[in-house]
């Protein structure tokens, strides 16, 4: 992650500001990325980008006749899709600690 970086060379300061903006970048990348999951035989997908926000729900017309169902197949798929995104962070967050060689580790 510190490719062309002479970290023998660099004050605490210019550390830190290194360390901001790769955490930056990784944040702007990691917000185009989009996470998708399906339940109920695909009666149910949703999308997510990489800050957990919605950007797509798509729900067959059969469910909406059925509310429990809904429901059911809506909260499995919010808690799959949110997994994603949150395995993801943790990643993008281990690779950072993992650029700072020495310095991120105790």
């Amino acid at each position: 992650m510190f490719d062309g970086i002479d970290l023998k060379n660099l004050n605490l300061g210019d550390m830190l500001n290194q360390f901001q903006d790769m955490a930056k970048n990784a944040k702007d990348e990691n917000s185009s990325k989009i996470f998708t999951s399906k339940a109920g035989g695909g009666m149910v997908e949703i999308s997510i980008n990489g800050n957990s926000e919605v950007i797509d729900l798509k729900i067959d017309d059969s469910l909406l006749e059925d509310k429990d169902s809904l429901q059911i197949l809506l909260i499995s798929c919010m808690n799959d899709v949110i997994k994603q995104s949150d395995e993801n962070k943790k990643m993008m967050a281990m690779n950072l600690m993992g650029g700072l060689g020495s310095f991120g580790q105790k």
